[in-house]
């Protein structure tokens, strides 16, 4: 049994049992990776999948117990390596980070352009997508951390680090007649209009729609998109109000008006998520400084060594975080 083909059973099992995909994905050819398969299968002396013809049907019994230490064996051999970087003081890596599109096109960009200056031979890979998506991926163990926001409590997930609160934000096009009036926007005059908001508005456990439903209406979604540019750019051409992060307008949005909805919706936080007892390079310690700077190393590796709930700093609002991007040794 070698760690090859521990890993590739798990990239078949993660690839939904699509041998193709899985081979596509650990740059690994198909014939090989199904020989490694077969070996493995022969020397624990049970099927690992339940075949139909030349398909994969399901992972058997006893191949869900192998998959769940397999995961454990990789991540441990995984921090072995890093342990063993950390000690050469080695600068050289991949940093693969899942996040949302909002976080990867907004929030993330200072993080990781100062980390390619202080660490220019560590290449830094971004898989943007739904935060379901993105806790999945750090689940499999295919990323580093996970980058993701919500209005609700931490993600279930490994250990999530508060990095920042937030606002969302009522945009209109110039000229609307709610961009026009003097008074405090209400929801009532949401709901008299059509809106165009992220893709988890459409889910029932959507804090706007529970913010809706709670005063007794319902909002009207006209379209959704997963990228705040998007809704932006279908906010111009009149489809609706739009509902989205407050960092996501920038300057060049001057011709869109903001209307603050801090009064109407919910906070948001954005949460770090990282592997349990996972041991981090030093440059994933120094991202993370750099896109929290409220938080230290000691913090970090503290939380990952304990099982017990950690007490982090008190969080920044998005708002105040321009203050706290200074270098700091911590």
């Amino acid at each position: 049994m070698t760690l090859t083909q521990l890993r590739y059973f798990i990239a078949i099992a993660d690839a939904g049992l699509n041998i193709t995909l899985a081979a596509e994905r650990i740059h690994a050819t198909q014939p090989g990776l199904s020989k490694q398969l077969k070996q493995l299968e022969d020397e624990l002396g049970f099927r690992l999948f339940i075949r139909k013809g030349k398909s994969l049907e399901a992972v058997t019994h006893a191949g869900q117990h192998v998959l769940i230490r397999a995961r454990t064996i990789l991540a441990e051999a995984d921090n072995i390596r890093s342990i063993a970087a950390n000690l050469r003081n080695d600068a050289r890596g991949e940093f693969h980070i899942a996040t949302t599109h909002t976080q990867a096109r907004f929030a993330l960009p200072a993080a990781i352009t100062e980390l390619n200056v202080r660490y220019p031979q560590v290449s830094v890979h971004l898989l943007p997508g739904p935060a379901d998506e993105a806790l999945a991926q750090l689940e499999a163990g295919r990323v580093d951390l996970a980058v993701v926001s919500g209005t609700g409590i931490a993600p279930a997930v490994g250990i999530a680090i508060p990095a920042y609160r937030w606002n969302r934000v009522i945009v209109a096009p110039d000229g609307h007649p709610l961009a026009e009036r003097k008074r405090i926007l209400s929801l009532d005059d949401l709901a008299a209009w059509p809106l165009v908001s992220y893709e988890s508005s459409l889910k029932t456990e959507s804090s706007l729609r529970r913010t809706f439903e709670g005063a007794g209406l319902r909002p009207r979604i006209a379209m959704t998109a997963g990228d705040a540019d998007l809704i932006k750019t279908y906010v111009r051409a009149g489809l609706g109000l739009g509902v989205l992060a407050e960092m996501a307008m920038l300057s060049g949005d001057a011709d869109l008006r903001v209307l603050p909805a801090d009064h109407l919706l919910p906070q948001c936080t954005t949460w770090i998520v990282l592997r349990r007892e996972a041991v981090l390079r030093e440059y994933v310690l120094e991202f993370i400084h750099q896109f929290a700077p409220h938080l230290n190393r000691r913090d970090v590796t503290r939380a990952l060594a304990t099982n017990a709930p950690y007490e982090w700093p008190v969080v920044p609002h998005w708002r105040e975080r321009s203050a706290l991007l200074l270098p700091d040794a911590a």
